[in-house]
C-alpha cells in the first residue's frame, strides 16, 4: 500500500524527486527526511485514513522529537497559501497519493539542483480552475503525534534564526527564489519589474527631516546604550533628527535610565495601560507631530554602527522616490564581538524581484527606515512579532525599497532578545502568523 524512499534533506534536485516518481507503484508514496522515523501504533495506517477521508494530495502529522535520552512533543503548523518558506517546517514524513505526485511531477519543467522538493509542494498548493485547492486537493496537516523522529540540530531558535541569509547557502537561496518566482507567475501573483504607485505628497512641514523611533519595555540593561547610539548620530547642515522612545510601562528600571539622560532632541512617551505591543508603540511616534519626514528604525538592545547611520538613511530617502529603505546590520553579542554569520546585508533583494522574493523569505533586513506620509496610511498591526514584515510587505507590494549595503547596525545578540530561545509553541505561532501575513498579501496581489 505504501512504498517508502528517503532524502537527505528537504533541499534536493528534481532528479531525486523524478526518480522516486518512477520508481513508486503502491497506492500511496512516503518520503521520509530522515532516516530514524520510529511509528506510534497505527500511526502510518492513520495517515492513510486521513488522506483517503480528505483525497489529500498530501499529509503530514504532528511528532515527537528525540534528542539524547529526551522526548518531546513536536507539532507543526497547518498549511496555507501565504506557507510559502522554503524552510517550512512538515516535519520528517510526507505521505503523498502516489497518482497525483505523478501528475505533478510531470509538470515540473525546471532541472533544479536544489529546490526540487520545494517545486514539488508548491505545485501541491496550486490553483484549480481559478481556485485554490482546498478538500481533496489539499495539503493536509494531521494534529496528531504519529511518529518519532530523532532531531539533530540542537541549536537554540535564536541561531538558527539566520541560516537563510548565511552567505554559504547563497547557491540554495538563488534557485529558491527562482523556484518561487515561476509559482506566483504561474497564479497570477507575480509584480512585474518597475510598476509602482507614486508616494502620497504632504504640504504640512515637518519638525525634522527624521526622527530615530525607540519603542522599549523591560530593557534597563541596554537602553541608554540604544539612546545614546541615537542621539550621538552627527547630520549635515540643513539636516535635523530627535530620537523618540516610547516606553510601554517598563517595570525594571528602563524609565529610570531614560530620565536620567538630558538632551534637547529626546523626546519620550509614555503608554497607556492598554495593549500597545511594538507596532502599537511605533503607531504613537509616527503619528506623533513631533515626529520627522523619516522615521528609522533601533530596537532598545541594539545600537547604530557609528555616527553617520541616520545621515546615510536621508541620503538614501532624498536620492529616490522610496517608501522604505532597509540598511545592512552585524549580527554581535554584547561586547560588541561579531557574531556569525556577521554581516547581514540582505544582496537577494533586487529591484527587478525582491517584491517578490520577498513573500519567500522570513524578513527584509534592518534597520528599517520609512517615509512618514506614506507610513501613516499604512501603519503598523497592533503586534510584538512580524509587525515589521507586514509593513515591510505592504509597501513592497506598490512602493519601491531603497538597500544601504553599507553596514549601519549593531544588532546585539543575548539572552532577552525576543527571538533567542523560543520553544516550539512560541516558533509556531511566530511562523503561523507570518504565513497569515503572506497568505493576505498573496490574496491582495492576485486581486490588483
Amino acid at each position: 500500500m505504501i512504498d517508502t524512499f528517503f532524502l537527505p534533506g528537504r533541499v534536493c534536485p528534481t532528479k531525486a524527486i523524478r526518480e522516486i516518481a518512477d520508481k513508486a507503484s503502491a497506492a500511496y508514496t512516503m518520503i521520509c527526511l530522515k532516516p530514524e522515523i520510529q511509528w506510534v501504533y497505527l500511526g502510518q495506517e492513520r495517515m492513510v485514513q486521513v488522506m483517503a477521508m480528505t483525497g489529500a494530495t498530501m499529509v503530514y502529522a504532528d511528532h515527537f522529537a528525540k534528542m539524547d535520552e529526551s522526548v518531546s512533543e513536536a507539532p507543526v503548523i497547518d498549511y496555507q497559501i501565504g506557507a510559502l518558506r522554503d524552510d517550512f517546517d512538515f516535519g520528517a514524513v510526507q505521505l503523498w497519493d502516489t497518482n497525483k505526485l505523478k501528475a505533478l511531477v510531470a509538470q515540473m519543467d525546471t532541472e533544479y539542483e536544489f529546490a526540487g522538493l520545494y517545486d514539488l509542494r508548491l505545485r501541491a498548493s496550486q490553483m484549480d480552475n481559478g481556485k485554490w485547492k482546498t478538500g481533496n486537493e489539499s495539503i493536509v496537516h494531521i494534529p496528531e503525534y504519529l511518529y518519532y523522529e530523532v532531531e539533530t540540530d540542537t541549536r537554540k531558535s535564536g541561531e538558527k534564526l539566520f541560516d537563510y541569509v548565511d552567505p554559504r547557502n547563497r547557491a540554495v537561496q538563488i534557485e529558491m527564489e527562482a523556484c518561487v518566482t515561476a509559482h506566483l507567475k504561474r497564479i497570477g501573483a507575480y509584480l512585474k519589474p518597475g510598476a509602482y504607485k507614486g508616494l502620497p505628497v504632504t504640504d504640512n512641514p515637518y519638525p525634522v527631516t527624521a526622527s530615530v523611533i525607540i519603542p522599549c519595555k523591560n530593557r534597563a540593561r541596554t537602553i541608554a546604550d540604544a539612546v545614546h547610539s541615537a542621539l550621538n548620530q552627527k547630520v549635515r547642515e540643513g539636516y535635523s533628527f530627535n530620537v523618540i522612545v516610547v516606553d510601554d510601562n517598563s517595570t525594571d528600571g528602563t524609565k529610570e535610565k531614560i530620565q536620567a539622560i538630558q538632551d534637547d532632541k529626546l523626546i519620550v512617551i509614555h503608554q497607556d495601560k492598554s495593549w500597545h505591543a511594538i507596532g502599537g508603540n511605533w503607531n504613537v511616534a509616527i503619528h506623533d507631530p513631533r515626529c520627522g519626514k523619516y522615521a528609522i528604525q533601533l530596537d532598545s538592545d541594539d545600537t547604530y554602527y557609528d555616527e553617520t547611520t541616520v545621515q546615510k538613511f536621508i541620503d538614501s530617502f532624498e536620492g529616490g522616490k522610496y517608501g522604505m529603505v532597509i540598511g545592512t546590520y552585524q549580527l554581535t553579542n554584547m561586547a560588541g564581538e561579531t557574531l556569525p554569520p556577521g554581516v547581514i546585508d540582505h544582496r537577494e533583494w533586487t529591484d527587478d524581484n525582491g517584491r517578490n522574493n520577498a513573500l519567500r523569505i522570513n524578513g527584509l533586513g534592518a534597520p528599517r527606515g520609512f517615509y512618514v506620509p506614506l507610513l501613516r496610511t499604512i501603519n503598523y498591526p497592533t503586534t510584538k512579532y512580524g509587525e515589521d514584515y507586514a509593513v515591510g510587505l505592504r509597501i513592497s507590494r506598490d512602493y519601491p525599497i531603497g538597500r544601504i549595503y553599507d553596514v549601519v547596525y549593531n544588532c546585539r545578540r543575548w539572552e532577552d532578545n525576543s527571538d533567542a530561545n523560543c520553544d516550539i509553541v512560541a516558533m509556531n505561532r511566530n511562523n503561523w502568523y507570518k504565513d497569515r501575513l503572506r497568505t493576505w498579501e498573496l490574496q491582495a496581489r492576485m486581486n490588483n
